[in-house]
């Protein structure tokens, strides 16, 4: 929608909410913080906002890698999402906080950072955008993770939680603190818990891609691998329009494409869109668990990252599999990439790289 459509749209309708709730975009002008805003989904999402006219400003550590949003005004603050300074000097008259920071799988982490980063940061950000005139939303970004294996899916918003380590723990626990906090002091938020995020640019997924590609593509135990899958534009896309939509104030939204895929699937489909053939191979799951615990604690003390760990392991094994109807129904939220396509696209985005 363009400037002047957006005047006549308030002059029509009387104000902006009206207008973003309608259009599935924020108001142009409005002031949104991103936490994690250099990473993959961050800088997509901070991309999506710019374009719309919003103000970003990022919270980030000095040390953070900003070629991601290269060319793109935002405004910077500097400092830790868990560093109370940091955060006040960050929340100072946002209009929204989409809160994605984590710590993600990196090696030499003790539990006290995956609760600080997930945790404390929450807590932060939460308490100090509440009494903000003008504050509209609070978008936190969780993981379907926090479910841990499925074990009849499809599931969905209400299924138990059951994490499997530090990282999906400590989301569990930021998830809770906040509905708890935000309720009663009429805080205005929404969770999203995202599938399996990818697109051009990741690098978690990229291994699968790469195996996919090999003389055979190895599977790991004898179930059905069901993975579900979101391309990380309609990422973006999912988290703005759960900023403006009334229906989604309060709520938890698990974000994904329709249906889950096998692993094998995924493969197949990789390797089909660069002209190969994928040659799935079933293989006992066990000894590559007992490598990678030996391996993390072994690593571990060192600050050493394994060169196999658990939760990869755990990758090939689990079946996360979720029925997403609940943002489709509430929201009227349409993924724009199939898996089929975003996959393929994907792919060959990663050829022309030179990464595959």
């Amino acid at each position: 929608m363009s400037d002047n459509c957006r005047l006549e749209f308030v002059v029509e309708h009387g104000n902006f909410e009206t207008m973003e709730m309608s259009t599935g975009e924020m108001c142009p002008g409005s002031l949104a913080l991103v936490t994690g805003a250099t990473g993959f989904t961050g800088s997509v999402l901070v991309r999506q906002l710019v374009s719309q006219g919003v103000r970003v400003r990022v919270l980030a550590r000095a040390s953070s890698d900003r070629d991601a949003l290269k060319g793109v005004s935002v405004d910077w603050v500097v400092g830790d999402v868990f560093d109370p300074q940091a955060v006040r000097a960050a929340t100072a008259d946002v209009n929204y906080v989409f809160h994605l920071a984590a710590a993600y799988r990196e090696s030499g982490l003790n539990d006290d950072v995956y609760r600080k980063v997930h945790v404390v940061s929450t807590q932060l950000l939460a308490e100090a955008v509440v009494a903000n005139p003008g504050f509209r939303r609070f978008i936190h970004t969780s993981t379907v993770g926090v479910h841990g294996h499925i074990e009849h899916p499809p599931a969905d918003e209400t299924a138990p939680f059951a994490p499997g380590d530090i990282y999906q723990q400590t989301k569990v626990e930021a998830e809770l603190w906040l509905h708890a906090f935000a309720q009663p002091r009429g805080l205005p938020y929404t969770v999203i818990r995202p599938a399996a995020i990818y697109g051009p640019g990741d690098r978690r997924l990229l291994k699968v891609f790469k195996m996919a590609l090999w003389p055979v593509f190895p599977l790991l135990g004898y179930g059905h691998h069901l993975y579900h899958l979101v391309h990380v534009e309609d990422l973006a896309r999912a988290m703005i329009l759960a900023s403006v939509h009334p229906a989604a104030a309060g709520e938890v939204f698990i974000c994904g494409n329709s249906e889950a895929m096998t692993l094998e699937e995924l493969g197949r489909i990789v390797a089909e869109s660069l002209g190969c053939k994928c040659r799935p191979v079933r293989i006992p799951a066990w000894p590559f668990f007992l490598a990678a615990d030996i391996c993390e604690t072994v690593c571990k003390p060192f600050g050493v990252a394994p060169p196999i760990y658990r939760r990869r392991v755990a990758f090939f094994t689990k079946d996360r599999s979720f029925d997403t109807r609940k943002i489709r129904q509430k929201l009227g939220y349409q993924t724009r990439y199939s898996a089929r396509d975003g996959l393929a696209k994907t792919a060959r985005w990663y050829r022309e790289q030179g990464w595959l």
